[in-house]
């Protein structure tokens, strides 16, 4: 993280765009770094020695946050500190903003991509990183091998704020039905398949409704306000599936589906990709649940940036590259 001294107010353009608040004008925002460690490690003296710091430095420091929050973040119950209600709020919203921040100080008149050590921050599930990933690292390993690839889980909650997750991210990637208003470029299309055990012998090629509506199910993101578009396609189609097993890891349900009765969807390049050994089948659905568009979606500011533009770039390149590689049939 760049050191950052006092940030000083913003003149007024007399309509009152580019003001400061009050409270962050004499706000040093290092303790946002301070911040951050505190939350992440429960402890002042983890916290510090995670910095670089005395324990007396980084406990001022919390002092000061203390202040500023009138609320004491760190709560001792017996030997153990627990963050308080508003920490738990403030966690990842302070993740957030430190990325945005140190995106902010990282930024480079004239961006080359092989001289670049940018840490490049991509909100995903595990199926984009599976069916994605491997030919995005190929890409920046020929042409900004300096540069690090971090993807980090989406969440419900990060889903539901997405334009403030992208102020620290670099791109969300996730198919369309979830985000609007966000700029976007489609990636590829996918359809998903019924997993059904392989000693599953209730079931032939193809399940039927009536088993859809009978045989337990493993989800994913199975709440009333995250499921898969699959999912929620399902019950509007008048099917409620049994809920079994909840993950919000795709590839954690053929595990969850093998050897047992149960059923789960899945997208299909994901499907294709299992090991034979994985004790699953794909069948056909007996139900049309419509085509599933992966796309990537930014922050409208980043839309000119040079660096962001490449690294769109790389992305398109390496789904073109999935789609034209001949594993998964023609759709």
């Amino acid at each position: 993280m760049v050191p950052i001294d006092r940030m000083d107010a913003v003149p007024s353009d007399g309509a009152g765009h580019g003001t400061l608040s009050p409270r962050l004008v004499n706000l040093d925002l290092n303790l946002l770094v301070s911040l951050d460690a505190l939350l992440q490690n429960r402890s002042v003296t983890k916290a510090a020695a995670q910095m670089g710091l005395s324990q007396p430095a980084l406990s001022a420091s919390l002092s000061r946050l203390r202040r500023h929050f009138d609320d004491p973040l760190l709560s001792r119950r017996g030997n153990e500190y627990h963050l308080t209600p508003l920490a738990l709020q403030l966690r990842e919203r302070t993740r957030v903003v430190l990325a945005g921040v140190e995106r902010v100080f990282a930024a480079e008149p004239v961006f080359d991509p092989a001289s670049s050590t940018r840490e490049v921050r991509i909100v995903a599930s595990d199926y984009s990183v599976a069916v994605l990933g491997p030919s995005m690292t190929a890409i920046l390993a020929k042409e900004a091998p300096a540069m690090r690839l971090h993807f980090a889980a989406n969440t419900p909650s990060l889903i539901d704020e997405a334009e403030r997750v992208l102020v620290g991210a670099d791109l969300i990637v996730m198919p369309h039905g979830f985000l609007t208003d966000l700029p976007h470029a489609d990636l590829h299309d996918d359809r998903w398949v019924c997993l059904v055990a392989e000693s599953n012998t209730e079931v032939g090629d193809e399940l039927t409704k009536d088993q859809l509506r009978a045989m337990p199910w493993v989800m994913t993101f199975h709440s009333p306000t995250a499921s898969t578009p699959a999912a929620r396609h399902l019950r509007m189609l008048g099917i409620e599936p049994h809920v079994e097993v909840v993950t919000e890891q795709f590839l954690t349900v053929p595990a969850l589906v093998a050897g047992t009765r149960r059923i789960a969807l899945l997208q299909e390049r994901l499907a294709e990709r299992l090991p034979a050994n994985a004790g699953v089948r794909a069948v056909s659905c007996p139900v049309d649940l419509g085509s599933l568009v992966e796309a990537m979606w930014w922050h409208p500011v980043n839309e000119r940036d040079p660096e962001h533009v490449f690294l769109r770039d790389v992305v398109l390149r390496a789904a073109a590259s999935v789609t034209s590689a001949g594993q998964f049939r023609a759709r």
